[in-house]
């Protein structure tokens, strides 16, 4: 099937083309990413995970899809201390994914999927999907795009500008990607396991940490185009699924 990208295309082009097709969405963040990597992480790993997994997708999808532009910001107040960084507060992102959605509804699209590439998003992506779907007639699906690595054998999967996203960006572009400095002060010790199903927002954690998890002088380009094949390829195969189901 037909792999369209929104702007590039006509608008006589995307109204053929909408009534019947999935958009993807793809939505980021601009960020501080710890001093080694660049602020646009997430965006850049969004796009380029919903691009390939389009692109894959369309051997086999059963309607057309079509690519919007990546959202490069998202909810990343947290991160703002840091500096490096430009936020949506989760009012406002919510407020301008429920725009966008009202947009394809009444572009005559009928079908989205969000692909997230940010934590402080998930919550966000969730509530504008539910409410879309009810405001607007869509059928709107929310998935974040590191569930596809959650076996992923560092662990820690999507952590901050640690292993797991370092190793991506090393991969796709190796210039954003610079060497780790030593921490400005260690990791803390592992805190005391949380109650089963609990999530813990905790705006003390990032401070501690010095604004990034884990391991990522561990990281390699190689390991990073392993993980991104399988994401894609999980991804792909969601889209293709959506394509039949939404």
């Amino acid at each position: 099937m037909t792999l369209l990208r929104w702007a590039d295309a006509s608008r006589e082009t995307l109204n053929e083309v909408l009534p019947e097709a999935l958009v993807v969405l793809p939505i980021g963040a601009t960020e501080q990413h710890g001093r080694h990597l660049a602020t646009g992480t997430d965006a850049l790993l969004a796009a380029t995970a919903a691009e390939r997994a389009a692109t894959l997708a369309a051997e086999t999808a059963a309607r057309p899809q079509v690519l919007a532009p990546a959202l490069p910001f998202g909810a990343s107040d947290h991160h703002l201390p840091f500096g490096g960084t430009l936020s949506l507060t989760p009012e406002t992102l919510l407020a301008v994914l429920l725009d966008l959605l009202r947009s394809v509804a009444e572009d005559g699209g009928a079908r989205v999927v969000l692909v997230n590439g940010h934590g402080g998003n998930v919550g966000v992506c969730h509530a504008a999907a539910a409410a879309a779907s009810t405001r607007h007639r869509l059928a709107v699906a929310h998935v974040d795009y590191w569930r596809f690595a959650a076996d992923d054998p560092a662990g820690g999967v999507p952590g901050h500008a640690g292993e797991f996203e370092t190793s991506l960006v090393a991969a796709v572009r190796p210039d954003a990607a610079g060497p780790v400095p030593p921490r400005a002060r260690p990791l803390p010790e592992p805190a005391t396991a949380k109650p089963k199903g609990v999530t813990v927002h905790d705006a003390a954690l990032w401070t501690s940490i010095d604004g990034y998890t884990d391991h990522p002088e561990r990281a390699t380009a190689a390991d990073g185009a392993a993980r991104l094949d399988t994401v894609v390829a999980g991804l792909a195969a969601c889209f293709a699924e959506l394509t039949e189901t939404l």
